[in-house]
């Protein structure tokens, strides 16, 4: 056995008890008040760590210097691979994915024992004690069931990587994934700690809050990511196919928009406890299924691993987290009695329940198109698929009243409101949509009513936005007499939270206007073409040029060389293809996508199939799809704003920002 095999193995066999003293130590500690227990438990967590972190450098290790007695090594690496993509097989295999999810996990809890541990009291313990418990599950399956560490004869060369994973997307959308998956365990066990310590106030959201913001914007970064990464790799054409394990990553993140945004509620009413304490343990569990659904196999899916036993240990994991959770939420149930209740129909409170109530219907909705094929071929024998007019019908019925909730929400007072009063705050918005949708029709959009309505809706939400900014900036101008520029800055300096949060709805506008275009407006044709021969779709002209081919490093490139004009003008050339990869035998189309910013559309052309001197090519144009990477970077932004801490001498003047279109988050 290497040394590399003994030192892992050897580190993981320790984390695992360590894991077990952390969380013994931190329940004894909790129930007896006892700062020696308290403190043995933090330690031995910051041990587990530590044990972890070296468990993963070595398969690392093993990785980099393509250790082939390793089992996983030989399967997921080669020697062809760029180093890059050696390390990256680190989380492309299942055992180091696993771990991968491990090592995250007891950093965050380490993390969390240090930097937490005055702002949540007695509540820190018991979320140590959950979070451990979680991570000896994910430890013993490396230690028992799925060892990262297995070892083997030694081969001249491994079986390589997956090409389809041999992508720089590939360094930054699994750990992203895994960052916000594991994450979503903060505010589990810290909800759950406010019940075992009998705490009603809301000090566990306020120790949450940006662990969840944190973890909620890494599902969203990686989802898009993972989005462009089909866009630009796979060759279809698309970029979300409600594919199983897609779809994995979007029902927690549904649950975590809804739990932000209900968390605010209890911070400022002392309302939606059961609310809060419910989405914190449903997003976890969805959390939990996701990474079920990837590891198992049990669906079919590009992203899955291959069919094994370890589902049925996943299964087992959420089975007995949903009923202790259940079983704790009931025992404890007093705890969680509102301070108020809703007081008119008409009100910021009003919009939240709605808020929380769609956006769990979506994620539920979801749920089902993904557990259907299961229990079809479970009762009925017959294998079955739910295809993507279930998700998009869903989709449109939940999203297009989310949107309205999001223009409308911020412009609805607390407690108590009119109709008439939400009514004058309203028409400007309402004008903004039914210009939006106006442009929108002028441009072609009428042939779809959906479509036509989320431009709208989008509309609205723009330009309830801008109002809510231009009215807390010149409330700050009027206060203390200063540019737009300063105001702004100052506006948003001062309140991050609230005005970083309408910045990311000004990237869920984008991403619906980007997502919407280039689904119900795109335009696709497929020709078969000899040399010198054209073909036109939407206004652009391709003509096919000749076919050449290129030897590269572990494989070869055939490409075809398209020439493509748009009105006239010449735009350039073209190259789609196909990548033969010589290890794993295999070959990846490679197709050319040419953003034209003047139409604001993609060319998207790929080489379906040649024929002696004939090739088919099939061409599509997406508009606007560009949008849907720009929400990206303005949604990153909102979290980065909404989650930088806020001085103490900001925090006592907030107040001289107050707006005076909304009234507050």
């Amino acid at each position: 056995m290497s040394a590399t095999a003994l030192v892992g193995r050897g580190a993981l066999a320790m984390a695992l008890a360590l894991l077990a003293v952390t969380a013994i130590a931190s329940v004894a500690g909790a129930v007896t008040q006892r700062r020696r227990l308290l403190v043995a438990g933090r330690r031995a967590a910051f041990a587990a760590a530590g044990a972890v972190a070296l468990a993963s450098a070595a398969l690392e290790s093993g990785f980099i210097r393509e250790d082939f007695s390793l089992s996983v090594v030989a399967s997921y690496s080669s020697r062809e691979m760029p180093l890059v993509y050696r390390m990256a097989a680190f989380w492309g295999s299942q055992p180091g994915s696993l771990l991968l999810w491990l090592l995250v996990l007891t950093a965050i809890m380490a993390v969390v024992a240090v930097v937490e541990r005055r702002r949540s009291g007695d509540l820190l313990p018991w979320a140590i004690a959950v979070m451990a418990l979680v991570a000896m599950f994910f430890c013993a399956l490396l230690v028992f069931v799925t060892p990262p560490f297995a070892t083997q004869r030694p081969v001249a060369d491994g079986a390589g990587l997956d090409p389809s994973l041999q992508n720089p997307y590939m360094l930054a959308h699994p750990p992203l994934l895994y960052l916000g998956y594991v994450g979503m365990t903060v505010p589990y066990a810290f909800s759950l700690a406010a019940l075992l310590a009998r705490r009603s106030d809301a000090t566990w959201l306020a120790v949450t809050r940006r662990w969840v913001m944190i973890s909620w914007a890494a599902l969203g970064v990686g989802m898009l990511l993972g989005a462009h990464w089909a866009y630009t790799e796979i060759g279809w054409g698309g970029y979300w196919a409600w594919d199983p394990v897609e779809n994995a990553a979007l029902m927690p993140w549904l649950a975590a928009t809804a739990f932000l945004h209900s968390a605010i509620v209890q911070e400022k009413k002392g309302m939606f406890k059961v609310w809060n304490v419910a989405l914190a343990m449903v997003t976890f569990g969805l959390a939990l299924f996701g990474t079920f659904l990837t590891r198992s196999g049990v669906l079919e899916s590009i992203h899955s691993f291959v069919e094994t036993s370890i589902g049925w240990y996943f299964l087992g994991l959420i089975v007995t987290v949903s009923a202790a959770s259940i079983a704790l939420a009931f025992w404890r149930g007093s705890v969680l009695a509102a301070d108020h209740r809703l007081e008119s129909a008409v009100s910021r409170e009003t919009t939240f329940l709605f808020n929380n109530l769609l956006l769990l219907a979506m994620a539920f909705a979801v749920l089902w198109g993904v557990v259907f094929p299961l229990f079809s071929k479970a009762f009925r024998g017959v294998g079955a698929t739910v295809s993507k007019p279930y998700f998009e019908f869903f989709a449109a019925v939940m999203g297009l009243p989310l949107l309205a909730l999001m223009g409308i929400g911020p412009l609805v007072p607390w407690r108590r409101g009119t109709l008439r009063g939400v009514g004058r705050r309203v028409r400007l918005p309402f004008l903004g949509g039914v210009v939006a949708g106006g442009f929108a029709a002028s441009r072609g959009a009428g042939s779809s009513l959906p479509g036509l309505v989320a431009f709208s809706m989008c509309g609205l939400v723009a330009a309830a936005v801008v109002a809510e900014f231009c009215a807390g900036a010149a409330a700050r101008r009027a206060a203390v007499g200063c540019s737009w520029p300063a105001a702004l800055a100052g506006l948003m300096g001062r309140n991050r939270r609230r005005y970083g949060g309408y910045i990311v709805h000004l990237s869920v506008v984008l991403l619906v206007v980007g997502a919407v275009a280039s689904t119900a407006y795109t335009s696709v044709r497929q020709d078969s073409l000899r040399p010198g021969e054209t073909m036109a779709v939407d206004g652009y002209t391709l003509r096919y040029f000749n076919l050449y081919a290129r030897n590269e490093s572990g494989g070869a490139t055939l490409a075809a060389r398209v020439d493509v004009w748009h009105g006239g003008a010449y735009l350039g050339q073209v190259m789609p293809g196909r990548r033969f990869f010589m290890v794993e035998n295999e070959n990846l189309s490679e197709p050319s996508i040419t953003t034209d910013w003047r139409s604001g559309s993609d060319l998207f052309v790929i080489l379906a199939g040649t024929a002696k001197r004939t090739v088919t090519l099939k061409v599509l144009v997406n508009p606007l799809v560009s949008l849907l990477w720009l929400a990206g970077v303005v949604f990153a932004i909102g979290v980065a704003i909404a989650v930088w801490p806020v001085s103490r001498a900001a925090r006592e003047h907030a107040t001289v920002a107050a707006p005076a279109v909304g009234h507050g988050r």
